[in-house]
């Protein structure tokens, strides 16, 4: 862990060196003041010395000018080694996300991501900036006025010695405590964003089903969570406070009488007193900033450990070392392909799939809700890998290929349809960046997409909010096969991406993509026969297996579930599921 947030300090290594340097100077300058006060009163106030006053006063004031530099430089370095540090530990955290395959990011939530993004690593930096300025501050502060305690008067010093083991075991113990609740107290924090993540999503249907109030008691629930726990840890920190009075006070008290008697017995100075009264404050003082940073680390380490997780988490999917830049042609063959998401599943989610489809082909593919559509198509763009056999493409297996030239060469149009904000035409070169105006105009008269957006008011240059929330599921599944369509690939998958389309215009679009990109293998998943019942060939799922292949004639003739799906919707326009 340590190895991980330290490779993430390198680029402000000259700030974190600098605060602890100015933090120690700092100590330094206020260690002196003191001595200075001391000498002031003895040699200057009791022996009528002007000129020592004087000259001392200046001193002090010299002393006390430097110390607040010294302060104001820590801080400084401080705040950019903290603030740096947290920009790198964001940017790692979401550089390595964006390597991440399907199956890293199914091992975290995405509320915990955002967690981790933000609340952890914000915890992170304020405990680091601690440990630079505090770390550093306090133990040289409490060495320095333990130092020139016991040098002023070894009597009197051995009282802070005392108070001082007393005080750190009962912080230690507070510590402890606190530790236990800081631990589960992060953990909470997932519930609770992932609460109003949902809530913030679906806000049409919760409306839609009047359930604010349900959403309002969940997220209740979950922040009194968060609330309870940090009641806790608090109360058990807050213990801090009146203990350092305590001790404190008892230490002024204990101090100023046994002080008094030696100054009566004419074994101390008053400076000597009022010396040693100080650095009790600066003893006592730098043992409660201690025990605060300890409290802080605590605080950090539970995120400090999610952090790594993320950063070091390893993609699943990575490229070749050599790896082959060119896909040449639309070939797609399943060789004896056994799929699951999980390695310890003992029954895969795809089961010895052999298919054989040649370059510019149409294929559909049918299937009943959770027959491994979708996960077979998945495999082409190495959203996954295999967990047995191969998957190629131009004769070449989907592993060996640069990850990025692949997925530049097989466009999905996934299942869930997704725009960013921005306007149309921004939307459009997600597919290419460099796209000319007419080629993202012609993408979308092939997806038939250009029929609404020639009616906004703005055309191409129309907005779109966050999420597409401003367009309807059929245009938002249209904008989306443009999209794919732009980046001119050699596959083209459609996950069940013309579900809000009607029929007319779905038959539009597959007539535009038979005459228009005769050369690209299409592969169309769909619960209409309708959508694929003219593809070249259909692929007919079952329970993770390939139940049938071959053109719909042919399924009509050889398989079962085929024929009673077509039939019942043709005649009946039922559902796949109903069959």
């Amino acid at each position: 862990m340590l190895k991980t947030l330290g490779a993430q300090v390198k680029e402000f290594k000259k700030d974190s060196i600098l605060t602890p340097v100015f933090m120690i100077l700092e100590v330094i300058m206020e260690t002196i003041i003191p001595l200075i006060m001391g000498s002031i009163i003895d040699d200057g106030v009791q022996k009528g010395n002007l000129t020592h006053i004087y000259l001392m006063g200046a001193l002090m004031v010299l002393t006390a000018f430097v110390s607040l530099w010294a302060g104001a430089m820590g801080g400084k370095y401080g705040a950019s080694a903290s603030t740096g540090f947290a920009r790198n530990l964001r940017k790692a955290m979401y550089d390595n996300i964006q390597t991440f395959s399907f199956s890293n990011i199914d091992k975290f939530s995405t509320s915990g991501l955002v967690t981790r993004l933000t609340t952890d690593v914000t915890n992170v930096q304020n405990a680091y900036q601690m440990i630079l300025r505090m770390c550093m501050r306090a133990p040289a502060s409490l060495i320095c006025a333990m130092a020139m305690s016991f040098y002023v008067n070894a009597r009197v010093a051995s009282i802070y010695l005392i108070a001082v083991i007393i005080l750190g075991c009962f912080l230690a113990l507070i510590i402890k405590v606190a530790m236990k609740y800081f631990d589960q107290v992060f953990k909470k924090y997932d519930k609770l964003n992932e609460s109003v993540q949902e809530n913030v999503n679906a806000i049409r249907v919760v409306k839609a089903y009047s359930r604010e109030s349900f959403e309002q008691k969940k997220f209740t629930k979950a922040s009194e969570n968060v609330y309870k726990m940090f009641i806790k840890a608090e109360k058990t920190v807050a213990y801090n406070m009146p203990l350092m009075n305590l001790t404190v006070y008892s230490c002024i008290l204990i101090i100023s009488l046994v002080g008094a008697k030696l100054i009566v017995g004419g074994d101390m100075e008053i400076g000597n007193l009022s010396t040693l009264l100080a650095y009790c404050m600066n003893i006592l003082m730098s043992l409660m900033m201690l025990s605060m940073v300890f409290v802080m680390i605590t605080m950090s380490v539970s995120s400090a450990e999610r952090i790594c997780e993320v950063i070091n988490e390893k993609p699943d999917i990575t490229n070749p070392e050599k790896p082959v830049m060119e896909v040449k042609s639309g070939d797609i063959s399943f060789e004896h392909v056994n799929f699951s998401y999980k390695k310890e599943a003992k029954t895969p989610v795809l089961k010895d799939i052999n298919i054989e489809i040649k370059s510019g082909q149409t294929i559909g593919i049918i299937g009943g809700t959770g027959s491994a559509k979708s996960s077979l198509v998945n495999l082409l763009s190495r959203l996954y890998d295999v967990t047995d056999g191969a998957v190629k493409i131009g004769g070449i297996d989907v592993r060996r290929y640069d990850i990025e030239t692949l997925r530049d060469e097989v466009a999905v149009v996934l299942q869930k349809n997704v725009l960013f904000s921005g306007t149309i035409f921004d939307n459009l070169r997600w597919g290419d960046k460099n796209a000319t105006d007419e080629e993202c105009i012609r993408a979308c008269k092939l997806a038939c997409a250009d029929e609404f957006i020639d009616r906004m008011p703005d055309g191409y240059n129309t907005y779109i909010e966050q999420g597409g929330n401003n367009v309807s599921g059929g245009q938002k599944q249209r904008l989306c096969i443009a999209r794919a369509l732009i980046k001119k690939p050699k596959v083209l998958i459609l996950d069940d991406s013309t579900s809000a389309v009607d029929t007319a215009t779905d038959a539009k679009i597959r007539k535009a993509f038979a005459e228009e990109i005769p050369g690209t293998t299409k592969i169309i998943i769909a619960q209409r026969v309708s959508s694929i019942k003219d593809c070249d060939k259909i692929i007919v799922m079952e329970d993770g297996c390939v139940n049938g292949f071959g053109t719909s004639d042919e399924l009509l003739e050889n398989n079962e579930i085929y024929k009673e799906v077509y039939e019942s919707q043709v005649n009946g326009n039922a559902d796949f599921d109903e069959k």
